[in-house]
């Protein structure tokens, strides 16, 4: 479990996030910024089980620069409209992936995201 809230700590770090996560609570998000970042951060954690080899995240279809494209979007967005700096993001984004790991919910999630990736061509780029 920790080895999977690890791999998102590297992935941020791959984004240019600095990986040191600091204790900082992250502001109340709407419903909406929740699962935006939770969506981002079942990807990473996919994304990183199928670099890794593991056989449930080579369940899901190969998630590449569309999944990375969506993580970048939804953080950016989430920060402006809540105010965050980098280390309220990496907080509320670590947050959400513990949760999912947690509560073994990646795949109820995962149901729900994917489509979203689809939609990346149709929004407008920032």
């Amino acid at each position: 479990m920790i080895r999977i809230v690890s791999a998102l700590v590297s992935v941020l770090a791959l984004l240019g996030v600095s990986a040191s996560l600091q204790a900082q609570q992250p502001a109340p998000l709407s419903l909406e910024q929740r699962m935006s970042l939770r969506c981002s951060a079942a990807f990473a954690l996919v994304a990183h089980g199928q670099a890794s080899g593991d056989v449930r995240a080579l369940a899901y279809p190969l998630l590449g620069d569309d999944a990375r494209e969506f993580f970048v979007r939804a953080a950016a967005q989430v920060m402006d409209e809540a105010g965050l700096d980098e280390e309220g993001i990496r907080a509320a984004l670590a947050a959400e992936a513990q949760d999912l790991v947690d509560h073994d919910s990646i795949a109820p999630v995962m149901e729900v995201c994917l489509p979203q990736l689809g939609q990346l061509e149709a929004a407008p780029r920032r």
